[in-house]
């Protein structure tokens, strides 16, 4: 049991954690290492280019001091004993020179068996690549260089000699391990130092800002989860100021967002209470209708009205101060169907203030029944009141729904014939207790309704309003479905 709840080994992960620490401090010690490594390996093959050419005319130079024995020689003969001291000496098998394009051997040793590799150490040649030392290096042993370059100490167009290049071999090996001791150490020493700067300008500072951070989103009522200001005034500073002001304003801003939930909290309370003693009114009135005094008959349709529009404004509050509405569950939905049910809950009848439907019977969208409902009902009833509160009104009221398509979206409009909306109020349109036009009238149906469009994946938007009345347009996903295309493609 004990190895069954043990956590399980993840070998890939730990091996990354190894090789790639996961702090950043770790991190930036790491890359500043290897970057500082990076331009000291950079800087090698030169330097060893530069190293094997020095090397090679320190040759050249004595092998041309070796030259000039002959010329100092009684009967300019030189022994064979001399001449070997003096290759030896050198470095060299044999040395040769150039005069007035005359080559002429000064020291002649053993003739090699395999013709040797030429560098020419002479300005005007292409000189030593930085690939040069290298291959030197990691060539076969026992080589031979012959190497031409320009005399310093007598008057002559070259002077030339053939080695082995054992010697060089060794040279360069060694100066190479040299400089990556030196490349290491400096690249250790340099990535230490920008480490240690960098920890301390950088990383420090935004370890704070980063702990502050965390202890905020923990508890933003802990004083200490404040940022603590450095005074810098580069980036750092900069950010240190908007995280303080921010915190600031975001602990104001949940101080407000929990005082506004306690406040409707309790409205939803007496909304519904509210509700329950406008319901018991609303009987007694229905009691009072069964009574045949004249006065009674007179007040009560203004009493019922003002009733109805009580219960409307709580039913509206408790409706929007939910926490979130349902998902749409979305189906093929009758349009034509669904407006008319809209506009009997919405009162629109013949005799008053009636409904136009211009959708095809047979037309479906893609929605959800119920929020489709709520949505154009919420419409229909703004519709239907802005028109019956216009003030020496003559024509009939009007509401007309059509539907088109346009492309991949089902545009559904809703029109009426009203006074328009205030320009004062078109701002604020879809804002809850703000979009009213009616002083009577609480602003929430076209909030609850643009709410319910947008979690359809769709909107809801005034799209044209002035004396002749205005222009709901509901967009919806998907292009509708007509009568006659869903037939075609029942009976295929």
């Amino acid at each position: 049991m004990a190895d069954a709840s043990a956590p399980k080994e993840h070998p890939e992960r730990d091996r990354r954690r190894i090789f790639w620490p996961g702090g950043l401090s770790a991190r930036l010690l790491v890359l500043t290492v290897l970057f500082a490594a990076l331009g000291g390996m950079i800087a090698i093959p030169p330097a060893m280019a530069a190293y094997e050419r020095q090397w090679l005319l320190d040759r050249v130079r004595a092998a041309e001091l070796a030259s000039l024995a002959p010329e100092v020689a009684p009967d300019r003969v030189v022994s064979e004993q001399l001449k070997t001291e003096l290759l030896r000496g050198a470095g060299v098998e044999i040395v040769a020179i150039s005069v007035d394009g005359v080559r002429s051997l000064v020291f002649a040793g053993a003739r090699p068996a395999e013709a040797p590799y030429v560098v020419d150490l002479r300005p005007r040649a292409a000189g030593l690549s930085l690939v040069a030392p290298f291959r030197t290096i990691f060539g076969p042993e026992g080589r031979r260089v012959r190497v031409v370059a320009e005399p310093r100490f007598r008057r002559a167009e070259f002077i030339e000699f053939v080695a082995v290049d054992t010697e060089l071999k060794r040279a360069l090996a060694s100066y190479l391990w040299r400089l990556l001791g030196i490349v290491v150490l400096v690249s250790t020493i340099a990535g230490v130092l920008v480490f240690v700067a960098l920890n301390l300008f950088l990383v420090r500072p935004m370890q704070r800002i980063t702990h502050a951070m965390e202890r905020f989103r923990a508890d933003p009522d802990d004083p200490d989860a404040r940022v603590e200001l450095s005074g810098r005034r580069d980036e750092i500073g900069r950010a240190e100021a908007e995280l303080d002001r921010m915190q600031t304003d975001l602990r104001a801003a949940l101080n407000s967002r929990a005082r506004l939930a306690a406040l409707g909290e309790a409205v939803a309370k007496i909304n519904h209470d509210l509700k329950n003693m406008l319901t018991s009114a609303q009987i007694a009135s229905e009691r009072l209708a069964a009574l045949k005094d004249p006065k009674v008959t007179q007040a009560l349709p203004r009493l019922e009205r003002a009733l109805d529009r009580a219960v409307k404004l709580a039913s509206d509050v408790l409706a929007y101060g939910k926490t979130q509405e349902a998902a749409p569950e979305l189906r093929q939905v009758v349009l034509a169907v669904a407006v008319d049910e809209a506009a009997l809950e919405a009162r629109l009848a013949d005799k008053g203030v009636r409904l136009v439907s211009k959708v095809e019977r047979g037309a479906r969208v893609a929605a959800d029944p119920d929020q489709l409902h709520r949505i154009l009902a919420n419409l229909f009833r703004n519709a239907r009141q802005a028109i019956e509160h216009q003030e020496g009104r003559a024509a009939p009221g009007r509401v007309e729904v059509t539907l088109e398509a346009q492309g991949a979206t089902s545009v559904i409009r809703v029109a009426d014939n009203g006074p328009g909306i205030p320009e004062r109020v078109r701002e604020r349109l879809f804002q809850p207790f703000a979009g009213s036009g009616r002083p009577d009238g609480a602003g929430l149906g076209l909030a609850i309704a643009r709410e319910l469009a947008l979690g359809h994946g769709g909107d809801l938007t005034l799209a044209d309003t002035g004396p002749e009345g205005s222009v709901f347009e509901l967009r919806l996903p998907g292009a509708p479905i007509k009568a006659g295309a869903r037939r075609a493609k029942a009976g295929a």
